[in-house]
């Protein structure tokens, strides 16, 4: 199997699956869907194929349908939460009774020159998630090098990164799906503008 430009270079098909190649393939999802390529729903689908894949061929399946990447724009991310909104206002406006659903809430990684956030329930936490799945102290985020790194601190429920368990400090960036306990964010790097409707993903900042 030849990988085209920009794809993960997979084992042959024969080769079973590790880490490292599952990695690999969910990074290229990651891309795709921080430039727009990829919808949510298909992102999330993906990624579960990844992780239950044992074989490359079955990894090698899972980006075979993709378009070649394009430049990656944090602005992309933000572009497709506004289109959500007008498209969806446009397709079901004069519709009686249709409730539009809600756009996927949103994590803006801090700005400013702060080194350190706490993430929890507890209103002390810098940022405070609002859910009962989510422990009181549950996870952090670390500014080094100009990047975040992402961290569980002993929470019940765990954290994960693109349906990874966080272990140990992760860098985080835009476009990443960040679940603390059973709440699913969408990273992102300042918040999305208001759609027509007067609606938008919930912007979760320090």
């Amino acid at each position: 199997m030849r990988a085209s430009r920009g794809r993960p270079n997979l084992p042959p098909p024969s080769v079973r699956a590790c880490d490292a190649d599952r990695e690999q393939v969910i990074a290229e999802l990651r891309d795709r869907f921080a430039d727009g390529s990829l919808a949510q729903e298909s992102f999330v689908f993906r990624v579960d194929a990844v992780l239950r894949a044992r074989w490359a061929s079955e990894l090698a399946e899972v980006v075979s349908d993709l378009p070649p990447p394009r430049p990656r724009l944090v602005q992309a991310v933000i572009g497709r939460v506004t289109q959500a909104g007008r498209t969806a206002a446009r397709q079901m406006r004069g519709m009686s009774g249709f409730r539009p659903p809600p756009l996927p809430a949103t994590l803006v990684l801090p700005a400013g020159t702060k080194e350190v956030f706490t993430i929890g329930r507890d209103a002390a936490c810098d940022l405070v998630l609002a859910d009962m799945t989510v422990s009181r102290s549950h996870a952090g985020l670390r500014r080094r090098a100009g990047a975040w790194l992402l961290s569980d601190v002993g929470s019940t429920n765990g954290t994960r990164l693109n349906g990874w368990r966080v272990t140990e400090p992760v860098p985080v960036r835009a476009g990443d799906e960040v679940t603390f306990g059973s709440l699913t964010l969408v990273v992102i790097a300042r918040p999305p503008p208001l759609p027509p409707s007067g609606r938008a993903g919930v912007a979760i900042t320090p």
